[in-house]
């Protein structure tokens, strides 16, 4: 629960420093968004195809000055089948549950432009990763990717369930 508290920190002071800042304040500011987890557990519960290897439901998106903020809730059963990269999207991810083999950075291998997706924006795909990092991802552990990032989970020990902080400063998402 400490380390959810920490990331919740964490991704409230990476927003706020990229906030644009004003010498007075304007009157009342907006409250902030509060997400519970039987909402995020609804959002899993309610997936249309619940036998998906990969589930990933966005809990809420919102306005944040100059970008978009959301987070989504992912339940993933098997490795990904290709890498991604999002042109727009910066992404946090929060292992609750499980574990597994990430890469991240180096270069899309048979890179071909994706479209817009309603959860990630437009971007790249490939059929793997060369010249990646390779790191073990754990139940309390955080991985950050930034927007150009090359991605894939390459081996998981059995189902893993995360959480996906978003920044979007093109207003790719749909707001919820």
């Amino acid at each position: 629960m400490l380390k959810l508290v920490l990331v919740l920190a964490f991704s409230a002071t990476l927003i706020h420093a990229q906030a644009p800042k004003s010498e007075k304040p304007k009157g009342a500011a907006e409250p902030g968004t509060f997400v519970t987890p039987a909402e995020m557990t609804e959002e899993l519960r309610t997936a249309p195809n619940q036998a998906a290897h990969l589930i990933d439901r966005p809990v809420r998106v919102i306005e944040a000055g100059t970008h978009q903020i959301g987070v989504a809730i992912v339940k993933r059963t098997d490795a990904d089948q290709g890498a991604l990269v999002h042109d727009k999207i910066d992404e946090i991810y929060y292992v609750l549950e499980g574990g597994g083999t990430i890469v991240t950075g180096g270069k899309l291998v048979n890179e071909e432009h994706t479209g817009t997706s309603p959860t990630i924006g437009p971007g790249w795909k490939g059929t793997a990763i060369q010249g990646g990092e390779t790191r073990r991802l754990n139940a309390g552990e955080i991985v950050m990717i930034p927007a150009g990032t090359p991605h894939m989970f390459t081996k998981l020990d059995g189902p893993i369930r995360y959480l996906i902080y978003r920044v979007d400063p093109g207003d790719v998402l749909a707001l919820k």
